[in-house]
């Protein structure tokens, strides 16, 4: 059931997260930082409820940066540990509900052998999903996706001439999909951190000072409600 005062008619395709303020949220309670990032699943899982209640089709969340590994060794290893067993307790659940899973970042020698098994596992198991599509940032950076789409045009030997945005867009690391028409950062920070540079081009941006481990499902409405009070032109003109 869609929430009041949201037009069913014009719901964004994709909305993606920037979920921030894990760290500030415990530092204000007397917690560790962890103790945050713990909190921070209850708000992920209430914001999925929430995108399938209004029926979208593509979320995307920000769960590590590329950045994120200067980071306190302990802060970095609990992260880690986290993320896999996100994935080994909720994957079955995401599944019943008809979502499928999919990671967007690189690959590389710093992702822990274990956790990159069942981050494939959980790709694996619901990638004929077709209810919503999450996907998880991790490992990702923005200018990272760029660098990585250049170096396979250069790899297979693409002629200049044969550049352009297809060609980039066709090398990015999930090339099916589609631009977030909506990101939404919490903890009243006003930057984009990295985030789906490339993607973003013409995203409506809604920051709110809700730090996220208390963001929640009504949270997501509302700025669903905010983006339908925009107009997007796409650097057109209103006719």
């Amino acid at each position: 059931m869609v929430p009041a005062g949201v037009d069913p008619h014009h719901l964004p395709k994709h909305v993606a997260c920037v979920m921030d303020g894990n760290g500030r949220w415990a530092t204000r309670r007397g917690l560790s930082r962890t103790d945050g990032h713990a909190a921070g699943e209850e708000a992920l899982f209430d914001t999925v409820d929430g995108a399938l209640d209004l029926g979208l089709q593509w979320l995307t969340v920000y769960a590590f940066s590329t950045e994120n590994w200067r980071r306190p060794v302990e802060e970095v290893r609990y992260l880690m540990g986290f993320n896999e067993r996100i994935l080994t307790d909720r994957r079955d659940e995401l599944h019943e509900r008809g979502v499928r899973i999919t990671f967007a970042g690189r690959r590389d020698w710093r992702v822990p052998k274990r956790l990159a098994r069942r981050m494939d596992e959980a790709r694996e198991l619901t990638a004929g999903n077709k209810r919503m599509t999450l996907t998880i940032a991790f490992n990702y950076g923005g200018r990272a996706e760029i660098v990585d789409a250049v170096r396979a045009l250069v790899d297979e030997g693409v002629p200049s001439s044969k550049i352009d945005e297809k060609a980039i867009r066709r090398r990015l690391y999930l090339p099916d999909m589609p631009d977030p028409d909506l990101v939404v950062r919490t903890s009243g920070e006003f930057r984009i951190s990295n985030f789906l540079l490339w993607e973003l081009a013409y995203s409506e941006l809604v920051f709110t000072e809700v730090l996220w481990p208390d963001f929640r499902r009504e949270d997501l409405f509302e700025a669903v409600r905010e983006f339908q009070r925009r107009e997007r032109r796409f650097g057109g003109v209103d006719t």
